[in-house]
């Protein structure tokens, strides 16, 4: 019994002291919130805004017609050249979903340098340096919504970013940048957090792109996520070569889905700047 009880002590400390580490690292909001990058100067401190915002109208984010799309999951730009990787990355895109992005001075810099319309979901802070998804975009959108969900072990938020842009054919562009619950047993909160996001999207007519790191790693959430992506009547972007990160069940954790636009081509790039490798995809416009 005393063998018993001095192991129970003993977890009930391990436990607090793992939830005071976490509690002195990691800050979490209250709710979501994003952080608007627009048109702010690298030593600028930064604007907090809860939930929805609307923003004036911008010009079209497509250029003739067309939209060059990169979605990487980053890795919190723990790889050394990942600097040097999103450069070119970016030379021709219009539009960058990045998930994993840590807002430290270099990648506020290089929003900064670049000129473009940016938000970051809040998901947590670490050591005060805000972490989440990253929208980029060469014209800034009318609306953006930032999401949270919370991971049921970690009990740290995942984030999406809902933002809509006009386009040159007179449509609204939907697109949702996400970043999927990872660690659950079953598929409940996975598919509660992309059902979340899915009511946004039903009532839209015109175009929309959903994509990020759909940590998709089993049959069953492959399954879920195909089933909802169906509902909306969205289809997969299909990659030529497919050199998507993969778990080891041989699944592809990043996607990107789409209506309302035509693929021209799209393809994924091996890279070491990250633990996911980069997806691109060049959009065209349906004509109105």
């Amino acid at each position: 019994m005393k063998k018993k009880t001095l192991f129970l002590s003993g977890s009930a400390l391990f436990v607090g002291l793992v939830l005071a580490a976490k509690s002195m690292v990691f800050t979490v909001p209250v709710g979501p919130e994003f952080i608007e990058l627009s048109k702010v100067a690298s030593n600028d401190s930064l604007t907090y805004q809860s939930g929805c915002s609307q923003f004036k109208t911008s010009d079209p984010i497509d250029r003739n017609g067309q939209l060059n799309v990169l979605v990487w999951n980053i890795y919190k730009q723990q790889k050394d050249d990942w600097e040097a990787a999103l450069n070119t990355l970016t030379a021709s895109s219009d539009l960058v979903l990045l998930q994993e992005a840590s807002l430290t001075p270099e990648l506020k810099q290089f929003v900064v340098d670049k000129s473009y319309s940016a938000e970051l979901v809040r998901a947590f802070d670490v050591f005060d340096t805000s972490a989440g998804v990253l929208t980029l975009a060469k014209a800034s959108a009318e609306k953006v919504c930032a999401h949270t969900a919370i991971e049921p072990w970690l009990r740290l938020p995942k984030s999406a970013l809902l933002s809509e842009y006009p386009l040159s054919n007179g449509e609204t562009l939907i697109v949702v940048n996400i970043h999927a619950i990872n660690f659950t047993l079953g598929t409940e909160d996975y598919k509660n957090q992309i059902e979340a996001l899915s009511t946004e999207v039903k009532s839209h007519d015109g175009p929309v792109i959903i994509a990020g790191d759909f940590n998709s790693w089993s049959e069953d959430r492959l399954t879920t996520l195909q089933q909802e992506v169906k509902q909306l009547d969205l289809k997969e972007v299909v990659f030529t070569p497919d050199d998507r990160m993969r778990f080891i069940t041989g699944l592809p954790l990043d996607h990107i889905f789409y209506r309302g636009l035509e693929t021209k081509e799209a393809h994924s790039i091996k890279s070491n700047a990250s633990d996911h490798n980069p997806l691109q995809v060049s959009f065209t416009l349906k004509t109105q």
